[in-house]
């Protein structure tokens, strides 16, 4: 045809297949595109060609999804439809080769050294066959094929997972990759449509199982109540987490913790270990409103807690989930399923990718919509505008997430498709991309340019994270060098060392206070960090700046021993000295002492009246000038009388006894006071 001649090869290839899978002329497409093509900006023309015949394509393929997947056909033509995105006319393609190599080109120079160790198992044996022969798909193309099939990726975190998916490949997504992810995807649908049933349970018709763990052909899981610990089963559903504790042949019946109520619920991490200890951090716990007390799960491996971390991110995601429908008021049981449906699909991705890679398992977050954006400061934007976007669900549209779990034979999804059909008496709807969906892009880059920013932030830190509590002390001194030089200057100022310096802080001092220009005086000193501030990101200060702490080399293994144990013995001694500091505080508050508490009682009306009939700047005023007069006298007269009142002071403190105190074991019946009277 004369207009497909500035098409691309791998452009013109997929719409004459499109064209044969809709079994329709390829310019009779051209010619419906151009019907409702509005020209708004002319260099998009090719490529908005591709982008409709491909959904049209799509929404036929998506019908049939397992099938087309099995065949090779789904995969092998979304696939190519990402190239032809990306490279619609010969120009793009020229470009994007050339760019392509540049950016490779680049790479090498920049960065020479290879990380072997860094490369999960599969991209290591096939990859390297495959970067200098093969073609590419990129994150932009990625991303668009996620709005129009959320089967590969969702359009909200899609860029996220193609970044997991690309890490060890320079952010390029290869044929094989993508096939086996697909062919991963459907095996994990078949896998958990074998489970069984929790033991005594009735699940509700749009419920659907999303792990189990326990069974004869996987990794253990134990319950601790107390001290007593149960092994079993344990499934996730999109409404329940439920656990069957095993038999000698068989499972007791299920108990249910229900994840869909809207109660005060939450899941983190736990440690277990024998009697108690906190030894392995390995187990998960779930506390609720209605529990009493929490719901303690353990995952048993040898080395890393990669089990807890996933089953943890599991039930988080459906917490989530549920969650965002309750705050978002999502009562509508077509939008409701359609959002279930999409946190299935990323919650079967990501056991898909952890099968792909199970060298290196990918991080959870980069796959599941709420675990990833409910701990980003503005990923609340993003889920507004999917709250927006489900108001617009095409129920029953073949491409729409709720569809695809039907054609994967996930039956408890069947009836609410079924409700609202989109079929060829709405031929007009095509594309199953949401109506807000530049809100959703500009929201989303946002949240991904601050993980950016939060993930270097975060390298820093581990960079100068330093091991054990000597090394952790040098660089807290090192830190807090400035201060100590500081502390010099100002004791030099209030001896009269520099006499000039302190008649200028004593005059300007008293001003403030007597003017009340306190205020105005903070901001000052705000004004003057701020132009340090302006000074040091001026010239760069901040880059070329690196704190060296310096540990004495000729410590032995002994030495070291000696000096934890003196800094352990020194932190002893003050907890001691603090906690007879309070006992001390507290007997004076209650009378134990009544000599002291008499005296306390007498300063503090004192203190009273002085307030209540002096203004306040007179009193800041006075103390000051006395302050800086008393360090006017012979420092040997000054210290002289200093002794003999510390002395004083000293017999004072020392002469109030303390509130007993007992330490006993804690327990259900104990008081909530620990104040106890005794008669």
């Amino acid at each position: 045809m004369e207009r497909t001649k500035h098409l691309s090869p791998i452009a013109d290839d997929v719409l004459q297949r499109c064209a044969m899978r809709l079994e329709t002329p390829l310019s009779e497409l051209v010619k419906e595109f151009e019907g409702g093509w509005k020209g708004e900006k002319k260099g998009e023309y090719w490529r908005k060609l591709v982008e409709y015949c491909s959904a049209k394509a799509l929404y036929e393929m998506c019908k049939d999804v397992e099938q087309t997947i099995r065949e090779g056909t789904f995969s092998k033509l979304t696939f190519d439809m990402m190239l032809a995105w990306e490279s619609p006319t010969p120009a793009d393609e020229q470009s994007h080769t050339e760019y392509e190599a540049k950016e490779k080109e680049e790479k090498k120079t920049s960065n020479p050294s290879n990380k072997q160790d860094e490369i999960p198992l599969f991209y290591s044996d096939i990859m390297p066959l495959l970067v200098n022969n093969e073609a590419s798909a990129g994150e932009d193309a990625f991303v668009w094929l996620g709005s129009l099939v959320p089967l590969v990726a969702d359009f909200i975190n899609g860029r996220f997972t193609f970044g997991t998916l690309t890490a060890s490949t320079e952010n390029r997504l290869y044929f094989p990759a993508y096939d086996k992810f697909l062919q991963e995807i459907v095996k994990c649908v078949q896998h958990l449509q074998k489970q069984a049933t929790p033991r005594n349970v009735d699940m509700v018709d749009d419920e659907f199982i999303l792990h189990v763990e326990g069974t004869a052909s996987s990794q253990r899981i134990i319950r601790h109540i107390g001290k007593q610990s149960w092994p079993g089963r344990l499934t996730l559903t999109n409404y329940a987490l439920y656990f069957e504790t095993s038999r000698s042949v068989s499972y007791e019946d299920a108990f249910k913790l229900d994840l869909s109520k809207d109660i005060e619920q939450s899941i983190k991490s736990a440690s277990t270990g024998p009697f108690g200890a906190p030894l392995f951090d390995k187990a998960i716990i779930y506390e609720s409103a209605e529990l009493e007390e929490g719901f303690l799960i353990e995952f048993p491996e040898l080395t890393s807690s990669t089990r807890r971390d996933h089953w943890l991110a599991l039930v988080n995601e459906i917490l989530l989930l549920h969650k965002f429908l309750a705050k978002f008021k999502v009562d509508s049981p077509l939008q409701a399923w359609e959002m279930h449906a999409r946190t299935i699909l990323g919650i079967i991705r990501l056991h898909a990718a952890r099968e792909m890679l199970r060298i290196s398992p990918p991080n959870p977050k980069s796959f599941l919509i709420f675990a990833l954006f409910d701990e980003l400061p503005t990923g609340s934007n993003v889920l507004v505008e999917l709250a927006e976007s489900l108001k617009t669900v095409k129920s029953g549209h073949p491409c729409s997430a709720s569809s695809i779990l039907m054609k994967l034979n996930v039956a408890q999804a069947c009836f609410l498709c079924a409700e609202a059909e989109v079929g060829p008496q709405h031929p007009e709807i095509v594309s199953n991309q949401p109506e807000n969906l530049s809100a959703l892009e500009t929201a989303i880059e946002q949240v991904r340019e601050e993980a950016k920013e939060i993930n270097t932030a975060k390298a820093t830190a581990d960079e100068v994270k330093e091991d054990g509590i000597g090394d952790n002390a040098l660089v807290l001194m090192e830190l807090v060098k400035p201060l100590k030089t500081a502390l010099p200057w100002f004791q030099e100022v209030i001896e009269w060392k520099r006499p000039a310096t302190t008649i200028v802080v004593i005059c300007s001092s008293l001003i403030v206070v007597y003017k009340e220009w306190v205020g105005q005086a903070i901001a000052g000193l705000l004004l003057w960090m701020v132009s340090k501030m302006i000074r040091a990101r001026k010239h760069e200060v901040g880059k070329r700046t690196k704190f060296v702490a310096s540990a004495p080399s000729d410590m032995t293994t002994m030495d070291n021993i000696v000096a934890a144990n003196h800094g352990i013995n020194t932190i002893y001694n003050t907890l001691q000295l603090v906690n007879v500091s309070l006992l001390k505080i507290w007997s004076i508050w209650l009378a134990n002492a009544p000599k002291h508490t008499d005296a306390v009682i007498t300063a503090m009306i004192g203190c009273a009246v002085i307030f209540i009939v002096i203004p306040l700047k007179y009193i800041i005023m006075t103390l000051m000038l006395s302050t800086f007069a008393m360090t006017l006298k012979p420092r040997y007269r000054r210290d002289k009388k200093n002794q003999m009142g510390n002395r004083r002071l000293k017999g004072w403190w020392d002469s109030i006894p303390v509130i007993p105190v007992e330490v006993v074991q804690t327990s259900e019946d104990a008081p909530k006071d620990s104040r106890q009277k005794s008669d």
